[in-house]
């Protein structure tokens, strides 16, 4: 009879007889002596102590489970039947510090939990000093905003190209997220470029703030590329033939109103946007675009108040003026006060003035 068989069956007369107490008493004590001398054990030791463990485990409470996993957790050699067992509790209790910790666990056991088990356990798993990119993966593709948030701070973590790609389209609609991904030193240049500009300003300032000195240069770096593409897109010769097509057939319609022009803008339509605001201002395009590509605002502004919008839809054009592009909050205010101040009266006047100076350049 083995070692583990001989001390099994003595513990099966003094189980059955037991209180749960008892039996969470016996546990303590094995795990005691285990742990007084784990790093001395050998292999066929470490053995005995999984066989009686395994076997005091399913006569135990949920609390005393959670206590043995925790004392587990960091052990080196700790007997990996029970670890590889405590992992895949339903109970967070139980299997979070073992998951979170545990060198025993390998990334085949980290990939079939994660497939398996909820946002706790997927949670616990993100926090490991290292993750392999084939974990990560799942991770990134189960988690939950938590998960991937708490996973993207991860350092130690390694993530594939396809995990990047997913975590960086999760973040355009998740700040948060963007910011941890723009702090990353292995984020790749090309997603952390199409990243940063598809973010907001507040992100890009923040990031700044947190990256450490001696990485800011970089991000400066980034930021001014993502910056000049921004630009280079927005001032980028545009094709407006079959924006004025839809736009005539609209008017035709008599469906060409101030809803249509906010639903352009709210769609992300620039050229239908810029061709419907010059249809109903009686404007050439050029004199439109040419305000919407201004870095101030008065021009559009004016044009807005002329045409008798209202504040929702002239947020909406500044707002899709310059793709992802987002207003300061004080800018907002100051835009919106001087939009409810400026009378349609006045606003018509400076708009007649511009047209006809454009027109007389554009003769001249």
């Amino acid at each position: 009879m083995s070692q583990a068989a001989s001390v099994i069956e003595e513990l099966e007369d003094v189980l059955a007889a037991g209180s749960s107490d008892r039996r969470t008493e016996i546990l303590r004590r094995v795990t005691d002596l285990f742990l007084g001398n784990a790093e001395n054990f050998n292999h066929e030791q470490v053995g005995v102590f999984d066989d009686v463990l395994a076997h005091l485990i399913h006569q135990v409470e949920t609390d005393a489970l959670a206590e043995l996993g925790t004392r587990l957790a960091r052990i080196g050699n700790a007997p990996t039947g029970i670890i590889r067992t405590l992992s895949r509790h339903d109970e967070l209790s139980v299997a979070g510090p073992v998951l979170a910790q545990s060198p025993q666990l390998t990334d085949g056991d980290l990939v079939e939990i994660a497939g398996l088990k909820g946002q706790g356990h997927l949670g616990a798993i993100s926090e490991r000093k290292r993750l392999a990119a084939a974990v990560t993966d799942i991770l990134v593709q189960r988690g939950d905003t938590t998960v991937v948030r708490k996973l993207s701070q991860n350092h130690g973590a390694t993530f594939s190209e396809r995990g990047y790609e997913t975590l960086a389209t999760r973040a355009e609609t998740d700040e948060q997220l963007a910011e941890n991904l723009g702090v990353r030193l292995d984020m790749p240049p090309q997603l952390l470029q199409s990243l940063m500009s598809k973010a907001t300003e507040a992100v890009r300032a923040r990031l700044l703030v947190v990256v450490p000195p001696e990485d800011q240069a970089s991000i400066q770096q980034v930021l001014a590329s993502v910056s000049d593409k921004v630009l280079r897109k927005a001032t980028a010769p545009r094709d407006f033939s079959r924006a004025i097509a839809l736009i005539d057939r609209m008017q035709e319609q008599g469906r060409l109103n101030e809803i249509a022009i906010a639903g352009f803008a709210g769609e992300g339509k620039y050229e239908e946007m810029v061709a419907g605001l010059a249809r109903i201002c009686v404007a050439p395009i050029e004199l439109i675009e040419k305000l919407m590509q201004n870095p101030r605002y008065d021009g559009v502004l004016v044009a807005c108040k002329a045409a008798e919008f209202r504040w929702p839809t002239l947020n909406a054009i500044l707002k899709a003026r310059f793709a992802r592009s987002e207003m300061a909050a004080n800018d907002l205010i100051q835009v919106r006060a001087d939009f409810i101040k400026l009378s349609v009266a006045t606003a018509r006047r400076m708009f007649r003035f511009w047209l006809v100076r454009g027109i007389a350049k554009a003769e001249a």
